[in-house]
């Protein structure tokens, strides 16, 4: 996907730059991010209509999470989700940052004090990660498809040591054959087709049950299309598919990991393992909107 400046954007839409920069801050402009200070625009991106901010119908939850990123509001569910979700996803992934030191991130922009050694890619991908949350807030009611995918990726990914690799291939799909706990993945030649294919039967669904975001997961992973972040993408979308289905979503958390892992090796001849295990992280987030009074 190709991106642009506010200043070009601004051009070829015949605004001031303020006003561009306004409409990315304030989330009119889908797909927008932020790169230190520089806005990156999707080249395609239309100006946004009088009715981009207005709330979702009968989805309590996400009118929330929206307000309060928009608000920037501290101690809400929004923060809440970011520092929950950033935590847990990449610690079941390897990184060593605690929870408090994901929150310092989150909050402050340090780590906080330490006297251990960190990893440098720890703390981008965790920076990373929160500005996926937003993304999967802002597009939350958007079709999935494979370019919002590609930039859930190339978000998480971008800074970090493996994108100066040039094999790599961030935000996009994986060059070299991968493993994951010893199983062989899809082929990077077949990669292409089996999304395609995957997307296609999944949006062919009318109305989509936890079972349906949580079968895709399990045909996302095993595919695995990009060279590294699968995991992490792939609880995004879940995360965001519930919230499109107004299905109350759920965070994998560390002490979920083995059962989560299981889940998805077992997916094809006992569903209720992986089932069971979403089914108790989604209580585990019930019980955080009960103490928010936030109707689901």
């Amino acid at each position: 996907m190709k991106y642009i400046s506010v200043s070009e954007y601004a051009k070829k839409w015949n605004i001031p730059d303020r006003t561009a920069r306004n409409y990315c801050a304030s989330g009119k402009i889908q797909g927008a991010f932020l790169t230190g200070k520089t806005w990156n625009i999707p080249d395609d991106a239309p100006l946004p209509d009088k009715g981009a901010n207005k709330g979702f119908k009968d989805n309590p939850l996400l009118n929330y999470l929206k307000e309060q990123k928009d608000m920037k509001l501290k101690g809400g569910i929004y923060h809440r989700t970011q520092i929950d979700l950033t935590y847990n996803s990449n610690r079941i992934e390897g990184s060593r940052l605690t929870q408090d030191q994901t929150r310092f991130i989150f909050e402050t922009n340090t780590i906080g004090i330490t006297d251990e050694n960190l990893n440098v890619d720890d703390i981008i991908e965790t920076y990373n990660h929160f500005h996926c949350i937003d993304l999967i807030i802002e597009k939350a009611t958007s079709k999935l498809t494979e370019a919002f995918i590609k930039e859930l990726h190339y978000i998480l990914k971008s800074g970090t040591s493996d994108s100066r690799k040039d094999w790599f291939m961030v935000g996009d799909y994986k060059k070299l054959p991968n493993e994951v706990g010893g199983n062989e993945t899809c082929h990077p030649k077949k990669v292409y087709g089996e999304m395609k294919a995957l997307l296609s039967n999944y949006n062919n669904i009318q109305n989509k049950t936890i079972e349906d975001i949580i079968g895709f997961h399990h045909k996302f992973e095993v595919i695995h299309p990009f060279q590294d972040g699968n995991g992490r993408v792939g609880r995004l979308i879940m995360f965001k598919e519930c919230l499109a289905n107004n299905i109350v979503p759920f965070i994998i958390s560390e002490e979920l990991k083995l059962y989560y892992y299981r889940g998805l090796s077992e997916w094809n001849t006992v569903k209720e393992y992986l089932l069971d295990t979403c089914l108790t992280a989604q209580d585990n987030y019930k019980s955080i909107l009960n103490y928010f009074e936030i109707k689901y």
